[in-house]
This record gives C-alpha cells, sequence and structure tokens, in this order.
C-alpha cells in the first residue's frame, strides 16, 4: 500500500453504487424526486410559519430551523450524488470531500440538540401551560435555536485534527459521500484514538441530547396521566406525537451509525442506511409534521384562502 502525503491529493473516487450499474438512472430519478419533495414541503414549512402570524410561536420557530438544516444537508449531498449516478469519473474533489465531513458532522449534530429542543417547548407547554409564554419567551426561543447551532458548528471544529492523518492509495471512498467514519477506512495511521474520540464526540453531541428528550418524555408522559379530560389529554398526546415520530426515526439510524465499532461495518448495509437518514428523513420531516398537525393544517388553509381572494381581486380589478 502507497503512502502519499495527504496536502498532494486532489480528488478521491466516490464508488456509491457504481457496483450495480443497473440501479444508477432507476436512483437517480427517485432520488431527484426525493430531493425535490424535500425542498418543497421544507420551504413550504418555513414560507407558512413566516406567512401565516398564527403559526409564529416557538415550536414553529424551532420547526423552520429543523426545515432549513433539512434542505441544507440535502443540498450538500444529493447533488453531488445524482452528478455521479450520471458521470463516467466517479470523482470527489479532496477538498469538497473534507468540506463534505465537517458540513456533515456540524449539522448532524446541531440537529440533535434541536430535536431535544423542540421537545423542551413540548414538556414546557404541557407540564407548565399557565407560565408556558413567560418561560418560553421570544428571546429564550432564539438563545435556545442559536446555542443549538452554536454546540453543533463546535462538535464539528473540535475533532479538526482527526482529518489531518495522511491517506493510503489508491484513494476510493467506498461511499456516496464523504462522511468521518468511513474516511478511518484510509488513513494509513492508527485510528484507534480516532474511534475513541469519535464515540466521546458521539456520547456528548448524540447521546447527551437523546437522554434528555427521554428524560423530557417520562415528565410528559406523568403530567398527561394527570390531566383529568380526555380531550386534553389527546391535545397533549398530539402535541408530542409528531416529534417523537421524527425522534424515533432519526436516532434510530443515527445512534446504530454512529455508536458501533469498525469491525461491524456492512458496504452496502451502510449506503442504504446513509441514504435513509440524509435524503428521506429530511424529506419525511415537514410531512410528518404538517399530516399530524392540525395548526398547521389550518394555517395552510388560511394561506391558500387569502391567496384565492387575492388572486380573485386581481382578477375582478
Amino acid at each position: 500500500m502507497s503512502h502519499e502525503n495527504y496536502s498532494t491529493i486532489t480528488e478521491l473516487v466516490l464508488v456509491g453504487f457504481s457496483n450495480h450499474p443497473q440501479t444508477e438512472i432507476p436512483l437517480f430519478f427517485l432520488f431527484s424526486l426525493v430531493y425535490l419533495a424535500n425542498l418543497f414541503g421544507n420551504t413550504a414549512v418555513i414560507t407558512l410559519v413566516i406567512v401565516d402570524s398564527s403559526l409564529q410561536t416557538p415550536m414553529y420557530i424551532f420547526l423552520c430551523h429543523l426545515a432549513f438544516l433539512n434542505i441544507f444537508f440535502s443540498t450538500f449531498v444529493v447533488p453531488k450524488m445524482l452528478f455521479n449516478f450520471l458521470a463516467s469519473r466517479k470523482v470527489i474533489p479532496y477538498n469538497f470531500c473534507i468540506a463534505q465531513t465537517y458540513i456533515i458532522l456540524f449539522l448532524e449534530s446541531t440537529e440533535c440538540f434541536l430535536l431535544a429542543v423542540m421537545v423542551l417547548d413540548c414538556y414546557v407547554a404541557i407540564c407548565y401551560p399557565l407560565r408556558y409564554l413567560l418561560i418560553m419567551s421570544w428571546s429564550v426561543c432564539m438563545a435556545l435555536a442559536l446555542g443549538a447551532w452554536i454546540i453543533g458548528f463546535f462538535a464539528s471544529v473540535v475533532p479538526l485534527y482527526v482529518i489531518i492523518l495522511p491517506l493510503c492509495g489508491p484513494y476510493v471512498v467506498d461511499y456516496i459521500f464523504c462522511e468521518l467514519p468511513i474516511l478511518l477506512h484510509i488513513f494509513c495511521a492508527d485510528t484507534s484514538l480516532q474511534e475513541t474520540a469519535m464515540a466521546i464526540g458521539g456520547a456528548g453531541t448524540v447521546l447527551f441530547p437523546f437522554l434528555l428528550i427521554i428524560l423530557s418524555y417520562l415528565r410528559i408522559l406523568v403530567a398527561v396521566t394527570k390531566i383529568d379530560s380526555v380531550k386534553g389529554r389527546k391535545k397533549a398526546f398530539f402535541t408530542c406525537t409528531s416529534h417523537l415520530i421524527v425522534v424515533t426515526i432519526y436516532y434510530g439510524t443515527g445512534l446504530i451509525w454512529y455508536m458501533r465499532p469498525k469491525s461491524l461495518y456492512s458496504e452496502e448495509g451502510d449506503k442504504l442506511t446513509s441514504v435513509f437518514y440524509a435524503v428521506v428523513i429530511p424529506m419525511l420531516n415537514p410531512f410528518i409534521y404538517s399530516l399530524r398537525n392540525m395548526e398547521v393544517k389550518e394555517g395552510m388553509r388560511r394561506v391558500m384562502g387569502i391567496y384565492k381572494n387575492e388572486t380573485k381581486q386581481q382578477i375582478a380589478n
């Protein structure tokens, strides 16, 4: 195996699904549709919250941040993946690969803390309904959202030393995009220290928010059981259902993906898992919140009603 200074590397081969060439064209059209649905759904959520003042509450402000994160995440991954489905040379510039690694780590860490912030909002709304507006003020809401982005940023910057290890040729990334666990396979040096650091970092950016979410839901469950009316219990239940579904899907793939030793990697299985959380989950999130949330549905009706009335007035004039 040859050794070469990492600074001389200009591009890496990005294998993707090229081992199954007959699937590349169908996958190109499938993932193109999913990406467009992602852009449409998340942009619609952001637009709806901006246009409809009744939805400008902490819960929907956090949902806007999640929608923006979903768009950013997919846009940094999917277009290059789609291009490589059609390209004869399936390569990725080395600098873009490193940037992609950090952006993905940054956004994944941020999403973990955003999901934790969102469940805290549910917790305050259900357990302290009379003090909700006082506790979740606009300044607190903005501080929590900004804090999630800041923590995610520093969580991706701290492990910088991991990337400066020399790579071993041939420079092939048998994956659909560049990500830290995958790059560990092509480092020439011993990566046991880096794997340990990654596990510790995962505990801080993944497990800590997850434990916070679990504890919050336990308190919410206790509070819901104390509500006398059936209607009140149903309302509290539906307040958290969408978030609980998103958390279950996200952590169901994320925890398995990051908190495992290198010996358990399966190349094809890992690619399918990564497609799910990098392409499918960002598309599902806005639809999960929209289809199960009456306030979002009512907001859409109001916005559509205003649009129809304005259109009628323009036609009449």
